[in-house]
């Protein structure tokens, strides 16, 4: 895809950065946009883009969470691009970038173990197609919690409870407790019957046995089993209002309502586990025996899959999300579900691992989808477009200047490069660039190209400055993808956008080449004001604020 030179550029960009008091200043670039009600990560939970707020903080492509600056909006009539993968399906802008892997052409890179060499990169959503790799950030934040506070009141009118311990151990115990609870929990709460119940199999005799054990080993609480043979079921139920109001707390009631707590979320990958292990024993199935061994695990909370998705990812398992629509089986309501399957080879001797089953598999490793310690790459599974009208949002990200939606990792901005020169004499006293910077947010390309232009600029002449165009730049890099030939304009037109601010400046007979060039940049620009205007004053305003530092 890349040549070496251009992989030199971006790695070690050269003259990267802002520059104080600058003679001239060159500015270019694109903006982009999503639909509503495309679903992003946020403190441990999702979003439509649309409801997001500064209060809120996204997963970033660093796999950190990072702060919302702004939230902009504007009016968008034009098609919209349809990306999906395994992990779902996200709308956007022609323009978007998203992080991805491009598959050249050849046999070679239908398999795996070449296409791991490949460099990711920021691509315009319209230059992806069915088969290119996607990336989504491991989440990396990480904490260590010891105990927990059970902080409930005891109602006035509780004389029955027994009491509890003050705290109790974030352990392998109580993780798994909380797994079981997440599946198959349930609270009633009114007054003077309050309780957590756990409705289970009556088959599944060991976790009603562990139920029992941990209560007991935690809360000082005798759990009650009864055992219904006509509904095939198990409920086992711990009578304490003030365990189960604290239960309410930390994940919700009613099952299309639970999430997991960020203190959970955050907690080491390996204590995780536990957790992972009750959340699957109770809503759970792992089945070796059929054609292509999977495992899968079945709720009808929307943030408790996402929630899933986020630990299995961080055990390096590869799942794939299916939504079942609400649906009528026998006279009986279904309600609509979110299903989670693990089926790579790999990914289910992991969760295999987890549970505590034996797993040897009798297949060779089929990788479509591969982690490495920041990411897991899957294949795009489909593109389409369709038209659409209406409003469109972005974010405006500190530090990372990205955000992830529920299927991959994208940019919050298209490329956009600003230029800064300064301008100083030679012996001749021709007036030439003495000093050039540049901050650049876009692909590879982008910042390749911005680099390189700074080392054939500086030293050079105003007027050979302004003059040196897409074929220069480009033979420098020892050639550019088709794709990326855009990139190679923008650097040279934004050294035009440079120089002609300076002449301006300093009130200067401006060139007829350098005036029809600006002009060209101009218009290009006023379009994209009059369609995006609002996004355009937002990203400068924050840029002059120091808001923007992009690379």
């Amino acid at each position: 895809m890349y040549t070496e030179k251009v992989m030199e550029h971006f790695k070690s960009p050269h003259n990267y950065g802002r520059m104080e008091n600058p003679d001239g200043t060159g500015k270019v670039g694109n903006v982009v946009c999503l639909p509503p009600n495309q679903k992003i990560h946020i403190n441990n939970d999702l979003k439509d883009i649309d409801e997001i707020s500064q209060k809120n903080k996204v997963l970033s492509y660093d796999g950190q969470y990072h702060n919302v600056n702004r939230i902009v909006k504007r009016n968008y009539k034009a098609e919209i691009i349809c990306i999906k993968n395994k992990l779902g399906t996200i709308n956007l802008t022609p323009e978007h970038l998203v992080l991805a892997i491009k598959i050249p052409k050849g046999d070679n890179f239908l398999r795996t173990r070449y296409r791991k060499k490949l460099t990711s990169a920021w691509y315009h959503a319209y230059q992806l197609k069915k088969g290119d790799i996607v990336l989504y950030p491991i989440l990396k934040a990480e904490k260590n919690v010891q105990y927990i506070k059970i902080d409930i009141p005891k109602p006035k009118w509780d004389f029955k409870s027994k009491e509890l311990p003050e705290k109790i151990p974030v352990n392998s115990d109580l993780l798994r407790l909380f797994g079981y609870f997440l599946a198959e929990g349930n609270i009633q709460d009114k007054p003077s019957s309050t309780f957590i119940s756990f409705t289970l199999n009556i088959k599944e005799k060991d976790i009603v046995e562990d139920i029992t054990k941990i209560s007991k080993k935690l809360f000082g609480l005798d759990a009650i089993v009864r055992e219904i043979p006509k509904r095939k079921t198990a409920v086992v139920t711990l009578y304490s209002a003030k365990l189960a109001r604290f239960f309410k707390k930390l994940f919700g009631n009613g099952a299309a309502n639970k999430a997991i707590p960020d203190f959970i979320m955050n907690l080491p990958v390996e204590k995780q586990k536990s957790l992972i292990y009750g959340l699957w024993k109770g809503d759970g199935y792992v089945n070796l025996n059929r054609d292509g061994a999977r495992a899968g695990y079945s709720t009808i909370s929307y943030n408790l899959a996402q929630q899933l998705k986020i630990l299995l990812l961080r055990q390096k398992i590869a799942p794939s999300i299916y939504k079942e629509p609400e649906r009528k089986v026998r006279g009986i309501k279904h309600k609509r579900a979110y299903r989670i399957h693990v089926g790579q080879r790999d990914s289910l001797i992991r969760l295999c691992s987890i549970l505590n089953i034996k797993y040897k598999p009798k297949s060779y490793p089929s990788e479509k989808a591969w982690f490495d310690n920041n990411y897991l790459y899957m294949p795009i599974t489909g593109i389409a477009t369709q038209p659409y009208a209406g409003k469109v949002y972005n974010l405006e990200v500190q530090d990372a200047h990205s955000f992830t939606s529920e299927a991959f990792a994208l940019h919050n901005c298209g490329d956009v490069m600003w230029l800064y020169i300064k301008v100083g004499k030679n012996k001749k006293g021709e007036e030439i660039i003495t000093d050039i910077k540049f901050e650049t947010f876009g692909c590879v390309a982008a910042i390749a190209t911005s680099s390189v232009i700074t080392d054939l600029a500086k030293g050079k002449t105003l007027e050979e400055a302004y003059k040196i165009n897409k074929s220069e730049i480009i033979d420098s890099l020892g050639g550019l993808p088709p794709i990326k030939i855009h990139c190679s304009v923008l650097a040279s037109d934004a050294l035009v956008e440079a120089v002609y601010d300076y002449y301006s400046k300093n009130k200067r007979v401006i060139p007829k080449e350098l005036q029809e060039k600006h002009e060209r940049i101009q218009k290009e620009k006023e379009f994209v004001e009059e369609k995006y205007g609002d996004w355009v004053k937002a990203e400068e305003k924050a840029h002059a604020e120091g808001n923007l530092n992009r690379k």
